[in-house]
């Protein structure tokens, strides 16, 4: 019995040394072993899920990458430049859009023909014909100005109102910009002169309206001198038929 189980305890040990070699030949530890994962997932599993991770990884970085992009976009881009069409002096639009980075919405440049400005009024201001126009978002070197399809005025590239002195008849009013490459269409008008014989009838009539009531006045003071000289005369001979 004793030496039975001195025979065991001797075989113990080898024993488990032979298991431990056996574990180690089934599941080999070195990372650089065919199969293993860095996780430490192996056998048939371990590409599977190596590629899923990787998959997982490149779309996050995609992700990454697209809002990234996005962030720099709408971080870089620019905005309107501060420039009224209208208004005048104001420094050309294309200028702004170099110095200050800023967009100039629908803006030709001049190697074509510029749009149309837009021509907002057309008035006698007590001395002349005065026109008021918008300019277009092109490059502009001055405006033209028609009177019944001849020219009549030029203005330069800053201006946005003019006058064209007088105009007689009613007439078609008209202004293009025009830069290298040619001229735009017209924005025109149609001009109703003012009727220049009414203030010189309403003097005419003011003057003989003055006249008679003048001529007024003075028949009255006839007549009331007249009267007292009449009353005079009557006093007079009363008098000396009493004496």
């Amino acid at each position: 019995m004793l030496s039975t189980t001195a025979a065991m305890r001797d075989l113990t040990f080898p024993l488990g040394i032979i298991c431990l070699l056996f574990i180690r030949g089934y599941c080999p530890l070195p990372m650089s072993s065919e199969g293993m994962h860095p996780m430490g997932i192996h056998g048939p599993y371990a590409h599977s899920y190596s590629r899923v991770k990787d998959e997982d990884y490149n779309q996050y970085e995609d992700i990454t990458t697209r809002s990234s992009e996005t962030s720099i976009l709408s971080r870089g881009t620019p905005k309107r430049c501060d420039y009224d069409p209208c208004l005048e002096g104001q420094t050309p639009c294309f200028e702004l859009a170099t110095s200050s980075n800023c967009l100039c919405p629908g803006f030709t440049l001049n190697d074509v023909p510029p749009e149309a400005p837009k021509l907002s009024s057309v008035s006698w201001n007590g001395s002349e014909v005065v026109l008021q126009w918008c300019t277009p978002y092109s490059h502009v070197t001055n405006y033209v100005v028609t009177v019944g399809g001849q020219e009549r005025q030029k203005f330069g590239e800053d201006r946005r109102s003019g006058g064209v002195g007088e105009i007689g008849n009613i007439a078609e009013v008209c202004v293009m910009a025009v830069n290298d490459a040619g001229a735009s269409e017209g924005s025109c008008m149609m001009y109703h002169p003012r009727d220049n014989s009414l203030p010189l009838t309403a003097g005419l009539i003011g003057g003989a309206l003055g006249f008679l009531l003048l001529l007024l006045l003075a028949v009255l003071l006839w007549r009331h001198k007249r009267q007292r000289k009449q009353e005079a005369t009557i006093s007079m001979h009363n008098t000396a038929e009493t004496g």
